[in-house]
């Protein structure tokens, strides 16, 4: 039998409010032992550091133009993550961490990523093993870095389906900054792709016209009224040019600038109106169980329950929390990634064979 090691994930997600922390013990293959889920927050000014440095960001050439700010913000960010480390270190023992660090800049097209976090920072600093930069290695294979966290998915189903809590086929859809969505067939054979916005145009458009960071349960798109014009311009002029055969996408993939002029309330009736449209297209026959920030808008979830036929359920039911599939994942990775097992597959991010992921800073 496999040995199991114990990992430490970090998830940064899109939102900017804070870390996903979690220790999990697995085999890397098919066990999962959840041990610890925590989140920490972001002080406010690191939080908005991060959103202007990534709306700065457009084009491969700002990476080099704004590299001082970047750079600054990498050590505040690894500096973050170094002080949780260390006091998770002293609740709970794990051998290593998976460290996803900061999206910043994200283009599959160009074949160009950027994740921020100094990786042999926090392993000096934590004396542990640090897996990182997660997405390098598919691209320099073909593929398009993301999504990465489908094997982890699997290994999660694996589990509940040899127990006989679900039945296969099944979808798992992460509604992160980006919704992306695992498909694992009757012979437990993964594909995956991200499929649409999935916070990042809501919360935007509530950061930009209101002193809130997102839309509390949906409760303002509630109030409001899709304005149909711009909902089916959008569509005709947007989504089927731009991003419709993409297998992984960017915030800077998506803009709200077609909202402009609407109430608070109204843009956020359409932008959700539209996500969830968005998303409808792209999230096929199975049954579906949700995770991620995103699955906490109600409104949201509701309108994609009215436009698919097939169920949809969270992935709390089967007394998994949902927030924390990614931190979970990463930590899977890092485990994976330590001992030669691949975390990416032409099934998921496109690349030419099965990838190994990130890269090991040993500290012993």
């Amino acid at each position: 039998m496999e040995k199991n090691l114990s990992a430490l994930g970090f998830m940064s997600g899109t939102s900017g409010d804070g870390v996903d922390t979690s220790v999990i013990s697995s085999n890397g293959i098919d066990t999962v032992n959840i041990k610890y889920n925590r989140f920490n927050p972001y002080p406010s000014s690191l939080s908005n550091k991060i959103h202007v440095v990534k709306e700065n960001i457009s084009v491969p050439q700002d990476l080099l133009k704004y590299s001082s700010d970047i750079n600054k913000l990498e050590q505040e960010i690894t500096n973050f993550h170094i002080d949780i480390a260390i006091k998770t270190s002293k609740e709970i023992d794990y051998d290593l961490i998976g460290f996803h660090g900061h999206t910043i800049y994200h283009n599959a097209d160009e074949k160009i990523t950027k994740q921020i976090g100094f990786g042999d920072n926090l392993s000096k600093k934590t004396n542990k093993t640090v897996v990182y930069d997660f997405r390098q290695n598919d691209i320099k294979n073909g593929g398009e870095g993301a999504p990465l966290s489908p094997i982890y998915h699997l290994a999660l189903i694996k589990a509940l389906f040899f127990e006989n809590k679900v039945k296969i086929p099944i979808s798992i859809l992460n509604i992160g900054g980006i919704a992306n969505i695992t498909e694992i067939d009757k012979d437990l054979k993964i594909t995956s792709r991200d499929i649409g916005p999935g916070n990042c145009l809501i919360d935007k458009w509530i950061r930009k016209n209101s002193d809130k960071l997102f839309d509390l349960d949906g409760n303002l798109a509630k109030n409001g009224k899709t304005d149909k014009f711009i909902f089916d311009q959008y569509l005709d002029n947007y989504y089927y040019s731009k991003i419709n055969s993409k297998r992984s996408l960017d915030t800077n993939d998506f803009d709200i600038s077609f909202a402009k002029g609407l109430s608070l309330e109204n843009g956020s009736t359409t932008i959700t109106d539209l996500t969830s449209e968005l998303l409808s297209k792209k999230i096929g026959s199975n049954n579906i169980y949700v995770c991620g920030g995103g699955r906490k808008n109600k409104f949201l979830i509701n309108l994609l329950k009215s436009k698919v036929d097939n169920k949809i359920f969270y992935i709390d039911e089967l007394n998994i929390d949902g927030d924390y599939i990614e931190s979970q994942a990463f930590a899977f990775l890092a485990i994976r990634s330590y001992l030669g097992l691949p975390s990416s597959f032409p099934s998921t991010t496109n690349c030419k064979e099965p990838t190994i992921g990130g890269t090991i800073i040993k500290n012993s």
